[in-house]
């Protein structure tokens, strides 16, 4: 629903760019500064969940999609749509694990506003961030800078984020507790462009998880995307988890989790950089070229299987 939205309805009013519309930032120049813009808005049930809360998933959501753009985040705003009744205890957590956050990710939260809603028309809180970033990054990284054969490097372990909220706002109690995986990217980013590595493509894996992040990149890129199953990294409560809640990890939001589509001889020199950030980094797949119009397929045990897009919402309600 919310690709067609973007494709139907927003991109054909709103792009004036059009390359803006296939990242989740904007870059632009301004008086010669080379400058990345993004804002997204936070809606997650229950606002607080082991690994984080609303206030650290709206901070590290923004500093994330700047950093995808290859831009070091500098500001964030903070915009807040109460629910009248909202406790002001939850309130001043929330506010708390904001400025947490964004003393972790060294960026500053420097303006804002607050809205409030009648009782029972706001689900408790919703946070909006948007930030403004400078770009380090000496060369574009989108899609469209992908190329047969890139390798794809995988940060860490996928699908702690949305089961670890399903976990709480279902009552279920595996043992060990699940935690979000949410956090800040924009230090490992950092490293690797610092590290001279050569950086085609970058995508935090929310929404959609695994799959559809890569979907996304092989239909903008038109290349064939090729993934080996066991070379991804879930780990085994998670994995277990997924097998009882009926989900499949690869379109499991993640909140602190990023592929990024290099040259193959940068591989090694890429998972080498990002395991001092996280062990699990992995190089789980390669690029093609497409025979007509861009495809991601898994390899498993017994044989190829296509990924495609899922009809509608797999999980709502977690970022």
């Amino acid at each position: 629903m919310t690709r067609r939205l973007i494709d139907g309805l927003f991109r054909p009013i709103f792009a004036q760019a059009a390359e803006n519309f296939i990242h989740d930032g904007a870059v632009f120049d301004i008086a010669g500064a080379r400058l990345a813009f993004t804002t997204d808005t936070y809606v997650v049930r229950p606002l607080f969940f082991p690994g984080g809360d609303i206030g650290t998933l709206a901070v590290n959501g923004t500093v994330n999609d700047l950093a995808m753009c290859g831009a070091e985040p500098l500001y964030l705003s903070v915009g807040m749509v109460l629910e009248e009744g909202f406790a002001i205890d939850d309130l001043r957590r929330v506010v708390a694990s904001m400025r947490h956050a964004a003393d972790m990710a060294g960026v500053q939260l420097v303006t804002g506003d607050t809205k409030v809603v009648e009782r029972g028309k706001g689900d408790g809180l919703f946070v909006n961030t948007s930030g403004v970033g400078r770009l380090i990054a000496s060369s574009p990284i989108s899609p469209r800078q992908v190329r047969p054969g890139d390798a794809i490097v995988l940060s860490g372990d996928i699908a702690r984020h949305s089961v670890a909220i399903m976990a709480v706002r279902e009552g279920l109690g595996f043992e060990p507790t699940i935690t979000s995986d949410c956090a800040p990217l924009a230090a490992s980013v950092s490293e690797l462009i610092r590290s001279g590595i050569e950086l085609h493509c970058l995508r935090d894996l929310t929404r959609g998880g695994l799959a559809t992040a890569l979907i996304e990149i092989a239909e903008a890129g038109s290349v064939t995307i090729r993934l080996d199953e066991p070379a991804i990294p879930v780990s085994d409560p998670v994995r277990g988890a997924c097998e009882i809640l009926g989900l499949d990890p690869l379109y499991v939001a993640n909140e602190g989790r990023f592929i990024a589509l290099v040259p193959a001889d940068a591989a090694e020199r890429t998972i080498s950089t990002l395991r001092r950030f996280d062990e699990g980094a992995a190089t789980i797949g390669c690029v093609e070229a497409a025979a007509g119009r861009g495809a991601v397929c898994l390899k498993t045990i017994g044989g190829m299987r296509a990924l495609d897009m899922l009809i509608g919402e797999q999980l709502p309600r977690i970022c």
